[in-house]
């Protein structure tokens, strides 16, 4: 059975306040003058390295695990996953 890497994206909701985001923003590119960037957003990663039998069912089990254990909050979070071969 091949491996599979699937990434993880976990940020929050456009709605909800980044404020990782915003003092990256506020603190480091601003105060160096780089007044082009309008926006940071943060978001955390995550690599899993799974066995299946494709890609679909190496996402549907990393998305399975990452609801079975809460790793994310669905209430502010937004997830996204990307497999790596």
């Amino acid at each position: 059975m091949p491996s599979f890497k699937v990434n993880v994206i976990i940020e929050n909701k456009p709605e909800i306040v980044d404020p990782e985001g915003d003092t990256i923003l506020n603190d480091l590119i601003l105060k160096d003058k780089k007044t082009h960037v309008k926006k940071v957003r943060s978001a955390k990663m995550l690599r899993f390295v799974i066995d299946a039998k494709n890609k679909e069912s190496a996402e549907k089990a990393v998305l399975g695990i990452c609801n079975e254990f809460r790793i994310f909050n669905p209430l502010v979070s937004k997830v996204s996953v990307e497999t790596l071969t």
